[in-house]
């Protein structure tokens, strides 16, 4: 969904990370960086494609399912409004250590926001230097 401005307010298909293989290879790239209550990996995509692909994982740990969808909903409209600040050919898997409920209100998405871009600032030097 666009809006007449060019906003883009839907995480669409082509921006997630949706296979079981993919998650898996992620993962065994072992880069990773950690801030708080979140866990970032990464790795290269292996087909370059012209975005970065963004999945989540929520372990039963974090909370009950609706604890587990907020943080969901709030890693996706966070991603979604700093993606372009994102490599194109990285796959990034973002995991919520558990600590309970995410914060509310426009200071804590804020917060998450800038959560996210501190990590992949952190991540990308890592990625880089594995892949040489």
């Amino acid at each position: 969904m666009v809006t007449k401005h060019g906003i883009e307010f839907c995480f669409q298909k082509k921006l997630r990370l949706l296979r079981t293989t993919d998650f898996r290879r992620v993962y065994a790239q072992r880069q990773s960086v950690a801030i708080g209550p979140l866990v970032m990996y990464g790795a290269q995509q292996v087909t370059n494609l012209s975005h970065a692909r963004f999945g989540i994982s929520v372990s039963r740990r974090v909370g009950n399912a609706v604890v587990r969808n907020q943080w969901k909903r709030r890693l996706r409209e966070a991603f979604r409004k700093v993606k372009r600040q994102f490599s194109n050919d990285l796959d990034i898997v973002v995991v919520v250590r558990a600590t309970g409920k995410p914060a509310t209100g426009e200071k804590a998405a804020q917060d998450t926001e800038q959560l996210l871009l501190t990590l992949i600032n952190r991540l990308r030097p890592k990625i880089r230097h594995s892949g040489e």
